[in-house]
């Protein structure tokens, strides 16, 4: 994009915020000994916090990965999870019901207390997750057709359901305990009154709970008071109709706004032409999401790449917003335990979903395995953990001038959170598919304190694509700096804590302290009564007191805060209570700062990581293959399994001899692939599946019996084909016109790597 001059841009500081009550919510009903709310933060521990919560979906995740995906959740910044628990999972048969093994809701809250994490329950009803009816079983559907109102015949049907939950996790709610939040039903916009009464239902089953939540995105009309509303924000979305653009909806997440209703999300539920009221947050709580895209699904008919860039864009504008809590959805991704779970043309529903997949492009894949986003959500969540307390006191204001239409690409966007005294500078030039462009000879004049600062000393130029949070006149350990052109990390325990500062790869890292302050290099004493420029590797020590670490991009994407440790690592790393552990397929190279320098670790592996490219027997090639293989409601739906019988390559997977592995090591299949629909089959029934949109897909097969025949079944894809892909697919397969291959597969076996007691 071409630059803009913006000049001198100025902003005078508002608190609009309603006043500081608190709502009976958490204080006369349901107090809770270390959750508490007012309506402008949660209290943690008595203090007030910034929650940080993600979802998995603990029926999708194999049993045996549970506390690690919990411990690598709370190694990445979270201090919640939030996870749904699908009727039809539980109860597909009326009265056959089930919560053993993987469905096993007990042992999960119990592996969340050994994990010291909190836990929000989304106990539908309906629920949806992109599963068939919505979480729904068939068997509701039929018996209680006006289900999702105060209609008797449903409404009993939920009581049951309600208590059969309630049998299993009653004895995790309570005063003291981990589930510190329940949210009823899910994207219903206009029944306050069913709201409430399932409400009553579940506290009537022995449910409770500090903090009850509902989705108030969609206009949703919530009785007051009685819910926390959550609202949602995502870069991109798979619901959005055949051939369509990117909506105003999903732009609307890139620009600093003080409005919290999302009408994208759910819009594909929606009658067409129902007009969306946006309304005002109830004012007796704080402005907060639980369903910021980590992620994104793929439907058969659209399907777009949620890139790391994309989500911590959007994080951040919410930050800068006024976010009291923020919440990503998926953060986790998973595995349908059944086939046919799934929402799909069949079910009415107006996107086909894989019948397995649900890896949602999320921070952690359906393996377990960090995707490309991870680095960078620890970044913005270490900001949060370590200033959340600040952030949640101070009020959002934007500028005078800031943009108020979407399709505005080139005036900066940019607001200011801040105390009155103190603050940070958020800027958000990046948002996918339209760049926003970049601005010259930018300064910035911001009110603090009845005294004018103005960030930086001289003018300089704002690119396309940054996301930042700059500090304002923040005092850390006694030391305060005035203002810095580096984003904000982490802050690291410690005699002489550290401070993290992530540089811009096109902006210099200037930082200006308070005069008179000490600043001490490694071979140098100065005394820092200009702005200077700190070059990425650059470590300093103000007035004694507080370490400045400054880091760029890519170096800031690897470090993981562990509480007094700051680890440097590209492999997933989490603490269990005899160390740490790095979850590798190779020998990793991970170090720990020591309050001067990265050292290295010493860590010895569970076992022997092995990578093995695999050799793949052709057993047919694919056909010619139609533009559509069917449609609903102007939308492509995938093939049928005869429909791919008849078109798909398919070829046979040969796999080494399993050796013999450790308890806790993974073996995935890594596959990259091109085409249309891949299937993999073991032993002719297809226990995986895939819609291609560019990415390579791994399959855990740590269970896969010795013996088992895996074919790999894969269709075709042409430029005929009516299908939405992510701009990169769609040259790939512009340029080829026609794509049916598989370029790689390899075993791929990651261990547990520990360090030695020290």
């Amino acid at each position: 994009m071409t630059s803009t001059t913006s000049g001198l841009n100025s902003i005078q500081l508002r608190d609009s915020r309603p006043p500081l009550i608190d709502p009976a919510m958490s204080n006369q009903d349901d107090p809770h000994s270390r959750i508490r709310l007012t309506s402008r933060w949660i209290e943690i521990d008595g203090r007030p916090s910034l929650p940080v919560t993600g979802e998995l979906h603990f029926s999708r995740i194999p049993r045996a990965r549970w506390e690690e995906t919990l411990r690598l959740m709370v190694a990445s910044g979270l201090t919640s999870v939030s996870t749904y628990l699908f009727w039809i999972h539980h109860e597909p048969v009326r009265g056959d019901i089930s919560f053993d093994g993987d469905l096993d809701i007990a042992a999960f809250l119990e592996t969340a207390e050994r994990v010291g994490v909190d836990v929000i329950l989304r106990i539908g009803p309906w629920c949806h997750g992109e599963v068939r009816n919505g979480g729904h079983p068939d068997w509701v559907i039929e018996a209680a057709p006006a289900a999702r109102t105060n209609d008797p015949v449903y409404l009993e049907l939920a009581r049951g359901w309600y208590e059969q939950v309630a049998a299993q996790v009653a004895r995790f709610c309570g005063p003291d305990s981990r589930v510190i939040g329940i949210q009823i039903e899910n994207e219903l916009y206009d029944q306050p009154d069913h709201i409430a009464t399932l409400k009553r239902l579940a506290r009537e089953a022995g449910l409770s709970a500090p903090i009850w939540t509902a989705t108030g995105w969609g206009g949703a009309i919530l009785p007051p008071h009685e819910v926390f509303p959550l609202y949602s924000g995502y870069a991109d979305g798979f619901w959005a109709g055949q051939g369509s653009t990117w909506d105003d909806s999903f732009r609307d997440h890139f620009r600093f706004t003080h409005e919290w209703d999302d009408p994208g999300v759910g819009g594909d539920f929606r009658e067409e032409g129902v007009e969306i009221v946006v309304r005002a947050v109830d004012p007796e709580f704080p402005p907060a999401t639980c369903e910021l895209g980590g992620g994104m699904a793929t439907a058969y008919h659209r399907r777009p790449i949620a890139r790391g860039r994309d989500i911590a864009a959007l994080a951040n504008v919410k930050i800068g917003n006024g976010s009291a809590w923020q919440g990503f959805y998926m953060y986790a991704g998973g595995v349908n335990p059944a086939d046919h779970l799934q929402e799909t043309h069949a079910t009415g529903y107006p996107n086909d979903l894989p019948r397995f997949d649900y890896d949602f492009q999320a921070a952690l894949g359906a393996t377990g395995h960090p995707s490309a986003s991870l680095g960078l959500l620890r970044d913005h969540n270490a900001f949060l953990d370590a200033f959340g307390e600040r952030l949640v006191q101070m009020y959002s204001s934007l500028p005078d001038d800031a943009p108020v239409d979407v399709h505005d690409l080139t005036s900066l966007r940019w607001a200011v959170r801040s105390d009155g005294d103190t603050g940070f500078l958020f800027i958000n030039t990046h948002q996918p598919h339209e760049p926003l462009a970049g601005s010259s000879e930018v300064q910035f004049r911001i009110d603090l304190g009845g005294d004018e600062l103005v960030v930086p000393d001289r003018p300089l130029d704002i690119p396309s694509g940054l996301i930042a949070r700059w500090p304002l006149r923040l005092e850390i350990a006694g030391v305060r700096i005035e203002w810095a052109t580096a984003s904000v990390a982490g802050l690291v325990d410690g005699d002489v804590p550290t401070l993290v500062l992530r540089a811009p790869d096109d902006i210099a890292a200037r930082i200006q302290f308070a005069s008179p302050t000490s600043l001490q290099f490694s071979d140098e004493v100065v005394s820092a009564e200009e702005p200077l420029d700190i070059r990425p590797g650059t470590s300093l020590v103000a007035d004694g007191a507080l370490r400045v670490l400054v880091v760029d991009e890519r170096q800031a994407e690897r470090l993981w805060y562990l509480g007094d440790e700051l680890i440097q690592s590209d492999d997933a790393v989490w603490r269990e209570p005899h160390g740490l552990v790095v979850r590798a397929s190779q020998q990793p190279s991970t170090t720990r700062w020591t309050g001067s320098s990265f050292e290295p670790i010493v860590l010895r592996a569970s076992s022997a990581p092995v990578t093995t490219p695999l050799v793949l027997e052709a057993v047919r090639s694919g056909s010619d293959v139609p533009a559509r293989y069917g449609e609903f409601m102007g939308r492509s739906s995938a093939p049928t399994d005869p429909q791919i019988d008849q078109v798909a390559a398919v070829w046979r997977v040969d796999l080494p001899t399993t050796e013999a592995r450790a308890q806790g090591d993974l073996v995935e299949l890594v596959i990259d692939w091109e085409g249309d629909v891949a299937q993999l089959r073991a032993d002719g029934t297809v226990i995986r599946d895939r819609f291609w949109d560019g990415l390579p897909w791994r399959v855990d097969i740590t269970d896969l019996a010795p013996g088992t025949e895996l074919t790999l079944h894969v269709v075709p894809i042409t430029t005929d084909s009516r299908i939405d892909l992510d701009a990169a697919a769609q040259a790939r397969v512009a340029a080829e016109g026609r794509l049916c291959a598989v370029q790689h597969i390899e075993r791929v076996v990651s261990v547990r790597w520990t360090e030695p007691a020290r």
